[in-house]
């Protein structure tokens, strides 16, 4: 058992689109990114990806429309859904999903993370 402060721990998190796992609960990994700009579109099968916005704010896209996220905002992208995070300026989110979910979803791409450091 070890605490973590979650606002410091995002200094230790140097590049953006690089989840880190703070915690595993339950076989969920509890990850910390920094986001600024945009990432791809892409979706994960039979896993369902919770956001909740630390500090800053991004935009949730999906397909048929978009949602504004800001500090203290959370939100449950479903299994299967098509999205696509974009951040204007640095923001900080704290994800929640399966452990072992790859952050490029069914695709692996330049920008899959594989072996996550641990905070």
């Amino acid at each position: 058992m070890k605490k973590l402060n979650i606002p410091k721990a995002f200094d230790r998190i140097n590049e953006c689109w690089s989840p880190h796992i703070a915690a595993v609960v339950n076989g969920q990994e509890v990850r910390l990114a920094k986001l600024k700009g945009s990432f791809d579109w892409h979706h994960h099968d039979g896993v369902d990806e919770a956001f909740y916005v630390i500090k800053g704010a991004f935009t949730m896209r999906f397909r048929d429309h978009d949602v504004a996220m800001e500090e203290g905002d959370f939100i449950v992208v479903p299994a299967g859904v098509e999205h696509l995070p974009h951040a204007d300026e640095e923001c900080w989110v704290m994800l929640f999903e399966k452990a072992g979910t790859l952050n490029t979803g069914e695709k692996v791409t330049e920008r899959t993370k594989t072996d996550l450091p641990v905070l």
